[in-house]
């Protein structure tokens, strides 16, 4: 699904996606219940959602919650810290070495802005984070944004915006747009 695509609710690609996140939903289900010693377990449940095994320098603390799994790309030395939510159907990317902060939340899909259309369709547009990122707790990445090697994403920064490399970005800044 790409950020210039809609995707009708209840049509086919739907109905196969819903499928994929009630089977990842039971999974992650399953994963954040294991006991933190259960290693095995772990990545045996991670490389099913995943639908590959999950790179051995990677570390994910659970909870951890996804809702498709099959577009999130993890690569060597990413650590993502406890409670974090990828909703990763339109694809995420996490470079080397990326550091993720407790309670990050990553979103690819969303609904247009238009009341007719709100609930018969879905957007999405993927997340690509370059190497060596730190993005701290609870910050919150939006459809379609990049984020530049070397870069931080403060502490609650809601990231609507690509971030250059070796910058800093901070800030939840909520404000009108347009009105209907």
């Amino acid at each position: 699904m790409s950020s210039d695509r809609l995707m009708r609710i209840h049509g086919p690609e739907f109905r196969a996606m819903a499928d994929r996140v009630l089977r990842v939903t039971e999974l992650t289900s399953r994963l954040n219940v294991l006991p933190f010693e259960d290693e095995a377990g772990r990545a045996e449940l991670l490389e099913r959602i995943l639908g590959r095994p999950l790179p051995a320098s990677c570390t994910i603390y659970p909870p951890f919650y996804t809702d498709h799994g099959l577009r999130l790309d993890l690569a060597e030395r990413v650590f993502v810290n406890q409670n974090c939510t990828f909703l990763d159907y339109a694809g995420i990317r996490l470079g080397e070495r990326v550091m993720v902060g407790p309670r990050v939340t990553f979103v690819t899909v969303g609904h247009p802005v238009d009341p007719g259309e709100r609930r018969r369709y879905l957007t999405g547009a993927p997340i690509d984070v370059a190497e060596n990122v730190w993005i701290g707790a609870g910050a919150t990445i939006l459809p379609g944004v990049s984020i530049g090697r070397d870069a931080v994403v403060a502490a609650g920064a809601v990231v609507a915006d690509d971030v250059p490399p070796a910058s800093l970005v901070t800030g939840a800044k909520a404000a009108v747009r347009r009105s209907w």
